[in-house]
């Protein structure tokens, strides 16, 4: 994971970085990052008109260093103090925001930029809190932002993501401890779970899911499972779906209780806006881990959890109505808020993904694509993490790996591509492993 660090951690981080090698090297590598993506935005270097505004913190320090290495390469740089700023800067071909970094807590307002003019944020556009995300001010808007030595959550929640841009990050060589993270392609390594001596019972998980309404829903599921390595499925809807809609061969149809045998259950999908008594009383017994989504992300449901983790799945709207008010800007606290108050590893789904579990840890998921906003793929997913947690992944990394799995499988479909493309493309992804 790319670590997410808050104000005071990024602080004790960089403290550590000081003292082993003196703040003058930290303050040279993060100026020469900064230069470095500079000058991969402009055509050319030499001649190229550049202002790199400053302030007074290290922050200004590194954009000042970023202005000598752009010099040196022929660029006609003005360094700008922001206690001197015009209100506007004309006539350039990039500007490097250096101006307020990770300690900015008073509202800023920046100099206006012409709209051709690429701008690159050192560290964070200025004029946002690092930790929550809130706009102080009128921060410029980067085409590119340099998250130096790790990301801050103002990179990716509230109303400063929308400030960032491209995000690059410089890790700088500094050591960061923390347990929040932004999930890449590298930590799918040993995803892929099996054994010569597996059986059939032992990665079975019980879906319930689907209703002669929705009778698709039961579908999707358990596509979604089949492509995720559930090797048996046992299949409960509210009527006879497969009447209604082909299910996969290899699905067991049963009207029982879930079997005790399996490993984890998917609960909630098409049931119907009227289910929730009906599924407490399916899921009044079980011991294991159960993902809950759609028509199962219930109060009425929630109360009958004994002490097994379970995942809650939710979009906006099914946050809001077990809530009661749409989740604020700041996504991270959102999901954790869920997280805390359900004793549940919660998944709050958008275009960036945040899983919280309830002791405050996060995972962030941004390998969506608008491929993935259509009725159905959250359908998918429920089904890939519970047969990810059948597979062995404790519920918070099946839920993050496997949104992130679910995200680079709709990075492959079409635009236009329908949710029941989605459990191949995931196969595919999971092959490439």
């Amino acid at each position: 994971m790319i670590p997410i660090l808050t104000t005071e951690a990024m602080r004790r981080a960089d403290a550590r970085a000081v003292a082993r090698r003196g703040v003058d090297a930290l303050v040279r590598d993060a100026g020469t990052a900064i230069a470095l993506v500079a000058i991969s935005q402009l055509r050319a270097t030499y001649g190229a008109r550049v202002a790199v505004l400053v302030g007074p913190g290290l922050n200004g320090a590194d954009g000042r260093v970023a202005a000598e290495q752009l010099a040196r390469r022929g660029a006609r740089v003005d360094t700008v103090e922001v206690a001197h700023q015009p209100a506007s800067l004309r006539g350039y071909d990039l500007v490097i925001d250096a101006a307020f970094g990770l300690g900015c807590s008073r509202a800023y307002r920046a100099p206006h930029v012409a709209p051709t003019t690429t701008v690159v944020a050192a560290d964070l556009p200025s004029g946002v809190n690092a930790d929550t995300g809130e706009v102080l001010g009128q921060p410029l808007k980067a085409h590119v932002t340099v998250a130096l030595g790790a990301l801050k959550p103002a990179h990716l929640t509230g109303h400063a993501a929308a400030y960032v841009g491209e995000l690059r990050v410089a890790n700088l060589g500094i050591a960061c401890d923390g347990d929040d993270g932004l999930v890449e392609f590298a930590d799918l390594a040993g995803f892929v779970r099996w054994s010569r001596d597996d059986h059939k019972w032992d990665h079975a998980i019980d879906v319930i899911a689907g209703s002669a309404l929705m009778p698709g829903a039961a579908d999707l599921v358990t596509r979604g499972a089949l492509a995720g390595g559930a090797s048996m499925i046992r299949l409960t809807s509210r009527d006879d779906v497969a009447s209604l809609v082909a299910i996969a061969s290899e699905v067991v149809r049963t009207s029982g209780p879930p079997d005790r045998r399996s490993r984890a259950i998917v609960a909630g999908p098409g049931l119907g806006s009227d289910a929730a008594a009906w599924l407490a009383t399916k899921l009044g017994d079980v011991s294991v881990p159960v993902v809950l989504d759609a028509d199962g992300l219930d109060e009425r449901v929630l109360s009958v959890r004994r002490d097994e983790p379970w995942v809650l799945t939710p979009h906006d709207g099914e946050y809001e109505r077990i809530v009661g008010s749409s989740p604020p800007a700041d996504r991270f606290e959102a999901a954790r808020a869920l997280a805390r108050s359900s004793g549940c590893v919660t998944l709050l789904k958008g275009p960036t993904t945040v899983v919280a579990h309830p002791d405050g840890r996060l995972r962030v998921i941004q390998s969506g694509t608008s491929a993935l906003a259509t009725a159905g793929t959250g359908d998918v997913l429920a089904g890939l993490i519970g047969a990810s947690i059948a597979r062995g992944h404790d519920p918070l990394d099946a839920a993050a790996l496997g949104a992130f799995i679910h995200g680079a499988a709709g990075a492959r479909l079409t635009r236009y591509a329908r949710s029941s493309d989605l459990p191949d493309a995931i196969a595919r992804v999971l092959a490439d492993l």
